[in-house]
């Protein structure tokens, strides 16, 4: 943003504040021991920056989306890692959207006092991937509940987290006349479901990630838990979306520029052949290019958030900046990791701690091909390619 709003770098200044007593020494260990920053999210939570976007209506500090984006960014800039909560801040987008108005009483106050985690979406599966509406997951009506079997993958948070909204079909493919028709989002209580119906795998993953498999077998639902209309889930679903997107271009914007800090820092301060190695355009530039495209990227990030704001649809904008900001924190690890040379690998620099992170955004939470479709038929009007 040219003109970055005052009240932006309060909140800069406010979320530096809290991650100062989370130095790199914490998220090294945590990463070391594949645990969850369970101390650095209370933190996070109490002083009440998971609610930023829930209404002040609903108990929630009613910030805009740009807003909400800088403490994604700060989170990510100060070395932290935003994956591990930015779910709570953004799921609750579907209850806001489309949830009844006694849904929305029950969740959203009790998710903005960090009484409830709502931090979870289970949508992808095995077989199906990033083609969502083939998803073969199935609920069942029967006797006033919903009745689920099926399996899900690549689902995080599930551990931390106390509800989780589920996508599933609830009329079959091959009965509907549109494939995003027949999918229904459900509420699911995870301290009710696990162990009667639901079962849950973790899977170990290159980044220290809490994600899992989740196999339901005759898990019940209350009927009362259905969110949204039935068999409109997909677009329930895709309320969340554009939120999502944003939200995680602004945490890349955050680790480039944490990248680009620790590169000219120690580019400035290595001596090799009696000069600064930052002195060798070798080293230089590709530095000053990395920065190059990440002030690049976060221009696009202030426009999907600024759509989003003004409640247009930032379908485009959205998945143009996260993948403008995917790539160009990875391009900023890379020049990093270069500029470093074997000092790079050194857990303690913390910087294949971060490579590693960062590195998640060019595949999930939507690959890089699907964004390339998606404006190659929405936007230039090619014929659609799956």
């Amino acid at each position: 943003m040219l003109n970055e709003p005052e009240a932006h770098q309060e909140i800069r200044d406010a979320v530096r504040q809290l991650c100062r007593q989370f130095p790199d020494e914490y998220f090294r260990k945590v990463d070391e021991q594949r645990a969850y920053p369970e101390e650095f999210v209370t933190a996070l939570t109490q002083a009440g920056w998971m609610a930023a976007l829930i209404p002040a209506d609903y108990g929630g500090s009613g910030l805009s989306m740009a807003e909400a984006s800088v403490i994604m960014e700060e989170i990510n800039r100060c070395g932290g890692n935003s994956g591990a909560c930015h779910g709570q801040m953004y799921v609750m987008n579907a209850v806001l959207r489309s949830g009844t108005e006694a849904q929305k009483q029950k969740y959203l106050p009790a998710i903005a006092r960090g009484e409830l985690r709502l931090q979870s979406m289970g949508v992808t599966e095995p077989t199906t991937g990033s083609d969502t509406t083939r998803l073969k997951t199935m609920a069942v009506k029967k006797d006033g509940r919903w009745v689920v079997n099926g399996q899900k993958v690549w689902i995080s948070r599930i551990q931390h987290s106390d509800m989780m909204i589920l996508l599933a079909r609830t009329t079959p493919l091959a009965e509907v006349s549109k494939r995003s028709e027949g999918l229904s989002c459900f509420l699911v209580d995870l301290n009710l479901a696990l162990g009667h119906g639901l079962t849950v795998r973790p899977i170990l993953n290159m980044v220290n990630h809490e994600t899992n498999e989740l196999f339901f077998d005759n898990l019940e639902i209350p009927e009362e838990n259905l969110l949204g209309p039935e068999g409109k889930g997909f677009k329930v679903l895709l309320d969340g979306l554009n939120a999502e997107r944003t939200l995680i271009a602004a945490e890349c914007i955050g680790d480039g520029y944490w990248f680009i800090d620790r590169a000219t820092k120690y580019a400035n301060e290595r001596v090799v052949f009696n000069r600064a190695i930052g002195q060798n355009q070798g080293v230089q530039f590709p530095i000053a290019e990395a920065y190059i495209e990440l002030e690049a990227a976060n221009l696009m990030r202030w426009k999907a958030c600024a759509k989003i704001d003004a409640h247009q649809n930032a379908g485009a904008a959205a998945n143009m900046a996260k993948h403008l900001a995917a790539k160009a924190s990875w391009e900023a690890a890379n020049v990093c990791l270069q500029t470093h040379g074997g000092f790079g690998f050194a857990c303690e620099y913390d910087i294949e701690r971060k490579f590693r992170e960062t590195r998640l955004y060019q595949v999930a939470p939507i690959s890089t091909n699907m964004i390339f479709s998606y404006v190659a038929e929405h936007i230039l009007g090619l014929p659609k390619s799956y």
